[in-house]
């Protein structure tokens, strides 16, 4: 395996365990900053991926903050948004999906069936470990977490490509 991948990889994962612990214990929302760092200095450029990273921390926090109002999460106190944390976890996500995620991006399925799997099995476990409640319950809260990654990580492999491309344009 490429080196940059496996740092990828390991850096969001690092920043996933970070966010997620930093639900009780503030202080880890450095690290997790720090892995973004990290993959901006050693596996792209700010210049390459910033606005995918953005993009894809304000849909992913606008998506996560529907949810929230329709009773689908529950942080433990009245809120309008998802919290620093979780809004810094869809930033790390997005620098995985041209690294170590990029072989989900075609065909377009396979980032569908990744993201009916993997994604309901992330919110639950990051749930557990933070202390999110999931006020509908987990099995109905698990099935409609899974239909909406189905679509999102082939809206988010788009970006990308979008953006991928934009760069290319501008040489």
């Amino acid at each position: 395996m490429n080196r940059k991948l496996l740092l990828n990889a390991l850096l969001f994962q690092t920043g996933w365990f970070a966010c997620v612990f930093a639900a009780r214990e503030p202080w880890l929302l450095a690290v997790a900053a720090l892995a973004l760092l990290a993959h901006f200095r050693w596996i792209a450029r700010w210049r390459e991926e910033g606005r995918l990273v953005a993009s894809v921390l304000i849909a992913g926090s606008a998506l996560d903050s529907f949810l929230l109002q329709f009773g689908v999460f529950d942080f433990g106190a009245e809120r309008l948004l998802v919290p620093l944390w979780l809004a810094l976890l869809w930033a790390l996500f997005a620098t995985t999906l041209n690294h170590c995620l990029a072989w989900t991006a075609r065909p377009w399925w396979l980032g569908s069936l990744l993201g009916a799997l993997a994604g309901p099995l992330s919110y639950w476990a990051g749930a557990s470990i933070a202390g999110v409640g999931l006020p509908l319950g987990s099995t109905p809260t698990l099935l409609l977490l899974a239909g909406l990654w189905a679509l999102v990580m082939p809206v988010l492999h788009g970006f990308a490509a979008l953006y991928r491309e934009q760069a290319r344009l501008r040489g």
